[in-house]
Order: C-alpha cells, then sequence, then structure tokens
C-alpha cells in the first residue's frame, strides 16, 4: 500500500503517513534542502496543525538568516572527531578515538546525520534511545551501557557544536524515566572461588596436547595470576610491552614487587603489583623470550577463560552478575579492602578515584572500618552533674 499524502498552505507542505507506521510525517523543501520531521500525531487534523507550525517556525529561521548557516550532525560529528584526534595525541589509549568513530559511523550518522543541529531535540535523542533499545544485532540488543556509551560521544558532539556556535544550547539528554537507583555490584571472585579459578587454569594447561594450545593456556594461567595481583584493566592489559614492567625490591615493605607503567583510557599510570605477579612474568619472560616492545598478552583469552568458568560453574555470580577478565580487577581491588589497605592508595594505585571505590566496593569497607571511632559515645553524667553550668 503506497503512502497517504496530503498537501497545506497552498502545496508548500506535504503531510504524509508510511505504510505500517501510525504517526504522520511531514516535509517541505526550504533554501535548497529537502526537510522532513514526524508529527508524533495520529490524528491527521492534529498533523497538519503540528506541520503548520513546524513550517512556520522554519520559515522564521530562514528570514533570521539561521537555516541557510544551519550545519548538520554529520558536519560537527566529522569535527568533533578530528579535534578529538588532534587534542588527545598520545594521552588516550587510541581505542577512545575508534570507539567514538564506531558510534558515529554505526549508529549516530544512520540517524542523526542529515539534521540541522536545531532538530536534535530532547525529544529526538529520546526517539534514538528507543529506536536502539528496539534494534537487534545477532538476535540480542544492545545492553544499556552500549546505549549510554554511544550517549556519550552524542554529547561530546553537541558540546563542539556549542563551543563552534553552530548550535545555540546544550538540548536536555537525561533519561525521562530514571531507571533504578540501585548502585550496582562488580562482579568478582572470593579468595575461594579465586583458589578455584587459578587451581583450573594450571590443571588446564596439563590437558593440552597441542603445543599452540598449551602455550595459550599457560599464558591464560599467568594471564589470571597477573591481572589479580595487580588490579589492571583488560584493556590495560591487552598494551602492555615488556618494557612497561619492571621488578623491584620495593623500599616500604622489602618485597619483591612489579613496577609497571599503565597505558590505558586516562592515559599513562602507574602500578605496583603484590608480590603474587612476579612469578607468573617472570614465567613469560622465560618462555617468551620477548623484545622489549612484544606485547605480554598478545591473544585475548577470553573464549578459553569463559569456558572455564562455565565449567567451575563462576560464569555468574550470586546477584546474577556475568564474571569477565574484568572480574579479576574487582577481585584485587576487593582482596585490598577486606586486607584493611588505606582506600586512597588502592585507588591511585587502580587509576580510579576513591568515590568509586566506595560506590561499588562498599560491601567491603566493613573491614576498613575502625569501630572505635564510629561507635563514640558521650559519657553519661548523673542529674547532678548536668545541674552543674
Amino acid at each position: 500500500m503506497a503512502a497517504e499524502k496530503h498537501t497545506i498552505l497552498g502545496g508548500k507542505v506535504h503531510v504524509y503517513r508510511r505504510e505500517n507506521s501510525p504517526f504522520w510525517q511531514c516535509s517541505s523543501y526550504l533554501n535548497g534542502k529537502n526537510r522532513r520531521t514526524s508529527t508524533k500525531e495520529e490524528s491527521l487534523k492534529l498533523a497538519k496543525e503540528f506541520a503548520e507550525d513546524w513550517y512556520l517556525t522554519l520559515r522564521g529561521k530562514q528570514s533570521r538568516g539561521e537555516l541557510a548557516n544551519e550545519r548538520t550532525f554529520a558536519f560537527a560529528a566529522d569535527k568533533f572527531l578530528q579535534e578529538f584526534e588532534a587534542d588527545t595525541m598520545g594521552e588516550r589509549n587510541p581505542k577512545c578515538l575508534s570507539n567514538h568513530q564506531n558510534h558515529v559511523r554505526l549508529h549516530l550518522n544512520p540517524f542523526f546525520g542529515k539534521l540541522g543541529l536545531s532538530e536534535i531535540t530532547t525529544t529526538k535523542i529520546q526517539e534514538y534511545r528507543l529506536a536502539r533499545m528496539q534494534s537487534t544485532y545477532r538476535g540480542k540488543h544492545p545492553a544499556a551501557a552500549t546505549i549510554q556509551k554511544e550517549t556519550v560521544t552524542l554529547r561530546m558532539t553537541l558540546k563542539a557544536a556549542v563551543r563552534h556556535g553552530w548550535l545555540d544550547y546544550m538540548p536536555d539528554m537525561s533519561a525521562p524515566y530514571r531507571t533504578s537507583t540501585k548502585v550496582s555490584h562488580r562482579a568478582w571472585f572470593s579468595p575461594d572461588e579465586y583458589k578455584q579459578l587459578y587451581t583450573a587454569t594450571r590443571a588446564n594447561i596439563k590437558t593440552m596436547i597441542n603445543a599452540k594450545h598449551r602455550h595459550l593456556a599457560e599464558q591464560l594461567h599467568d594471564k589470571v595470576l597477573f591481572m589479580a595481583n595487580t588490579g589492571i584493566r583488560p584493556d590495560e592489559a591487552n598494551w602492555l610491552e615488556y618494557r612497561d614492567v619492571e621488578i623491584v625490591e620495593d623500599d616500604a615493605t622489602g618485597e619483591t614487587i612489579l613496577e609497571i607503567e599503565v597505558r590505558g583510557k586516562r592515559g599513562v599510570g602507574y602500578c605496583k603489583s603484590t608480590t603474587g605477579a612476579v612469578r607468573p612474568f617472570q614465567r613469560m619472560v622465560e618462555r617468551n623470550q620477548p623484545e622489549p616492545t612484544d606485547r605480554l598478552f598478545p591473544a585475548d583469552h577470553k573464549k578459553q577463560f569463559n569456558r572455564i568458568l562455565e565449567e567451575l560453574g563462576l560464569k555468574i555470580d550470586r546477584q546474577g552478575n556475568r564474571r569477565t577478565l574484568y572480574s579479576l580487577r574487582h577481585s584485587y581491588i576487593s582482596f585490598r579492602l577486606l586486607e584493611g589497605a588505606d582506600i586512597y592508595q588502592i585507588a591511585k594505585n587502580c587509576r580510579t578515584s576513591v568515590e568509586m571505590i566506595e560506590k561499588h566496593y562498599a560491601v567491603h569497607l566493613k573491614n576498613s572500618l575502625d569501630a572505635s571511632a564510629i561507635n563514640v559515645r558521650r559519657t553519661k553524667q548523673s542529674s547532678a552533674d548536668r545541674s552543674q553550668p
């Protein structure tokens, strides 16, 4: 069935409804460009009223010279990506740029690209969220965190447009209906579960007959121990080169540890490991005979790691959260808190904030709290004492 069409204002505005859509659309040709939008109305009468107001608003912008100079979202996004690459050269993980590029190319430009910047309203942004929530890839809907990351790229693009004077103000980008305010619990391995894990990864090595598979199993075992004793993020581990790691004698503790120069999403940072990371690193050096610029972990090991978690029944924690390689970082932070380490030093060593640790790891903070300082009581005074000035 063809689209149902009507014209108003002497043919200057077209009101039409696409097949299988309950809402009327409107379009007009102004300043050498076809412009269209959804009326969000199912009633033809209300749709025509909306279309008339919309057209007159555009004419007002045209008379003020605003319409001719309006940049499209695609233009602003291209400018944002150029500036981001230039401004963050060498200071941010290159993956940050590629993530923004992918968000723009795969999702934002197809939806917003041809729109003028003034057309990207709060309503339009919510339409994007709904469209993404309803979309599927390989039978799965995108996670809320994925859509949030795309929204960050959208926000940064619009901020760039405001900075250049192409957009008067930022639209409200907050979600209209707040999701649960419950603080998410970071999936980790308890000390007993962690022991189960590294025992299993060590046993996994012996099951490998093929030399290549045995090498990967050995690397995975050492990666588990290395990450759980350093707290580095998986993406940081993937970028590590052998020249970034040094075995040292720590003056403060007298222990042999690793000092690591970490390159990740926050640029270059530093990390001091526990003693448990030293032997895994030494084994990798002995096994791989690496050049200084070789990567510690050229393979990501996700499939092998997930298979072992499934076999152990550890893939899902008791709150229903899925464990991943990132859970080794959460375990490191949790272990340090359970042992009473200083929360500021943990945050500094993990290149995060005290607020983030307090928010997501509060369940472990009970062991670092001083009950004698918390449970302070005033000494009770007798009635005679209270009568004294």
